[in-house]
């Protein structure tokens, strides 16, 4: 483990002479392994399945992965490689989930939060799943969220045939009306992509970070995307402790669906009509709410 910390670009070298015992992880887009390493010690380590991963995909996700580390809150793997073939970081072994890591996540996502960011982005170009995401710098979150994070994937998602003409208008009409939906508190440091599977319970017995898209954002994103796919663990009590550590500004629960609205496009975007449901509902619960 010393040996790489000094010398990360070796860890490639060592997997091709099997120096290294690899055993395969579940995963998401990428391809994941455990490796032990000949004094014992794990890792975990990142590979795209067909060859090198997307331009800048590492090293993007190592800088979110750090600067993330660097508030000091909720734990984030350490990252001890960082190539453009191969992303490793410390190995956090899982556990189950409780309602005393849960209510300490909810704190330390607060602290995470209010620790800030410099504007709303990220001072590099970023990915979301297999997608290219643009975290150029900006001022007002409702621009910002509508140019960076809403109109790329919808586009996308029309183009490939995985959302309709009507889908394009009736989101249009949202995006229109963006500076409605609370956008006036400092930007916060988020996750970015904190959906379920990327909240990892450990067995240290406190929920971890991983596989953010990390950048100064609003915070009810992350509060929002842990609600998706069925919810995270211990759901209510990470909101309440939340909201014992930094309240919530009123109204937050109606923007919950805007805030879904990215994650549901990246998912049309990237992987077809199957979302498509999850995109409409999300529109039409906007659409009777408060901010219809």
């Amino acid at each position: 483990m010393v040996y790489l910390r000094t010398h990360p670009q070796h860890l490639p070298t060592f997997l091709t002479h099997q120096r290294i015992r690899e055993t395969p992880v579940h995963s998401g887009v990428c391809s994941a392994s455990r490796l032990t390493l000949d004094d014992g010690a794990s890792i975990f380590a990142k590979t795209w399945p067909s060859g090198p991963a997307p331009n800048g995909m590492f090293a993007a996700e190592a800088a979110g992965l750090g600067w993330l580390r660097e508030a000091g809150t909720v734990p984030v793997p350490e990252v001890l490689v960082a190539l453009p073939e191969i992303l490793a970081m410390e190995w956090v072994e899982p556990g189950e989930p409780t309602r005393e890591a849960a209510e300490r996540f909810g704190h330390d996502l607060a602290r995470l939060h209010r620790s800030g960011a410099d504007g709303f982005g990220a001072e590099l170009p970023g990915y979301i799943g297999p997608l290219p995401l643009d975290n150029t710098r900006g001022d007002s979150w409702a621009s910002w969220f509508a140019e960076r994070r809403l109109r790329p994937y919808l586009k996308m998602s029309v183009d490939r045939g995985a959302l309709e003409s009507s889908d394009l208008a009736s989101i249009e009409k949202i995006i229109n009306t963006l500076h409605r939906y609370g956008g006036s508190e400092p930007p916060a440091r988020i996750h970015g992509d904190l959906w379920p599977g990327n909240l990892l319970w450990a067995a240290d017995g406190r929920a971890w970070l991983v596989d953010p898209a990390a950048h100064g954002g609003h915070r009810e994103t992350d509060l929002a995307t842990l609600a998706m796919f069925g919810g995270a663990p211990h759901l209510a009590p990470i909101l309440d402790a939340y909201q014992e550590e930094w309240p919530l500004s009123d109204g937050w629960r109606e923007r919950i669906p805007l805030h879904q609205l990215h994650l549901w496009l990246v998912h049309t975007a990237a992987f077809g009509s199957a979302y498509g449901s999850g995109v409409r509902a999300a529109v039409a619960t906007l659409s009777t709410g408060r901010y219809g």
